[in-house]
């Protein structure tokens, strides 16, 4: 289904209703498309939690996030 960013803002509830039944909505701004409204599926796999998320999950040369930031913010004198 397409909506406008007009729809969008008007009849959110709708579009809402229609995502939850399964169907995606491809939203246009000025006759282009720019964004997807796409039902949510929980990720069943994922159990572990990670104490290390976002821009230092990958960092291999930080072991301690919180004493790092710390440090850094510690100051020079």
């Amino acid at each position: 289904m397409k909506a406008t960013a007009k729809d969008l803002r008007f009849h959110s509830k709708e579009l809402i209703d229609t995502v939850s039944r399964g169907e995606e909505v491809i939203i246009t701004f000025r006759g282009k498309p720019c964004a997807k409204l796409i039902p949510y599926q929980e990720d069943k796999n994922k159990t572990e939690k990670n104490e290390l998320f976002g821009m230092w999950k990958d960092n291999t040369i930080v072991d301690n996030v919180n004493e790092y930031v710390r440090n850094l913010r510690k100051g020079r004198f």
